[in-house]
């Protein structure tokens, strides 16, 4: 493949802008020259890359040149600099699109993006942690925070630590709905909060209780603090981090041995970029502190 760089630069605008127009302004053009290159890449690659929806999906095959157009990007950002580019490196701050779950995102990670965020636009895709592989294979993003131990294709990966959750309920609820403790029965019957129908944690936990499947109220609340603050305002139980409880907290578990324990790991490209390494150290200083 015959493959030029504002060719490469054009698909990742097209792909994360969302139109040709939005990509267009962004790279000071017209949106018939992103039009042009990105014709003209596919014609080298000899298949459709992008369909020219609103917004704009790469095609299986355009994924693949996706990513080669992203890790172009960072390793030429970081070149620049390297070489002392006449620029200002905070001028033209390089794009690192990280998947991270919610949880670490409320608690841990911001502190540890602002110490990193020297030259760098953080793009921050929330995904539960046992997900956010999938967006490393398709290369929306460069690194993940994930509960997935086995490497991605083309990517490294570190443990960071765990993060320990706990079955917790305001007291009245607990009083109301689990008199007897965490018990099959109790669970059967008693409303749950849920993040999303991609959280599995609850589940999980009421799998060492009872085999069957149960099908008790539930609530879906998308946010860490909404979720938490539900079970406080009684509308449920759920799966509490650690790090979410107050000391001033009026919440109880359900009982005080029940735990679940998440690993977490950090994967990322295998990319030579000092701007990847130094974020990917940030995170995992974070992490030494933050988790188990």
């Amino acid at each position: 493949m015959d493959i030029q760089l504002d060719q490469l630069r054009a698909l990742d605008a097209a792909v994360t802008e969302g139109t040709f127009e939005a990509a267009a302004r962004r790279l000071n053009v017209t949106p018939s020259a992103v039009s042009q290159r990105i014709k003209a890449l596919e014609d080298s690659a000899g298949r459709i890359l992008v369909q020219r929806t609103k917004p704009v999906q790469p095609t299986e095959s355009g994924l693949a040149v996706l990513r080669l157009a992203r890790q172009v990007a960072l390793l030429t950002s970081d070149t620049a600099r390297e070489l002392g580019d006449a620029h200002d490196p905070t001028d033209q701050p390089v794009r690192i699109p990280i998947a991270v779950n919610a949880d670490s995102l409320q608690t841990w990670v911001m502190p540890a993006l602002g110490r990193a965020a020297a030259g760098v636009n953080f793009e921050i895709h929330r995904e539960d942690e046992e997900h956010t592989t999938q967006l490393l294979r398709d290369g929306t993003v460069m690194a993940a925070i994930t509960s997935t131990a086995a490497p991605v294709q083309g990517c490294s990966v570190r443990r960071l630590g765990a993060m320990r959750y706990r079955p917790m309920a305001a007291p009245e609820f607990a009083r109301t709905w689990f008199p007897d403790g965490p018990t099959a029965a109790a669970f059967a019957v008693a409303p749950v909060i849920l993040f999303d129908r991609k959280d599995d944690l609850q589940f999980h936990l009421m799998r060492q209780f009872t085999r069957n499947t149960l099908d008790q109220p539930r609530h879906y609340i998308p946010s860490s603090f909404g979720f938490v603050e539900a079970i406080r305002l009684g509308l449920g139980w759920g799966m509490v981090p650690d790090l979410q409880r107050r000391p001033d907290d009026t919440l109880v578990p359900l009982d005080d041995k029940t735990v679940v324990d998440v690993p977490l790991y950090w994967q990322q490209w295998k990319l030579d970029s000092p701007t990847l390494s130094r974020v990917a150290a940030t995170i995992a200083e974070a992490a030494a502190a933050a988790l188990r």
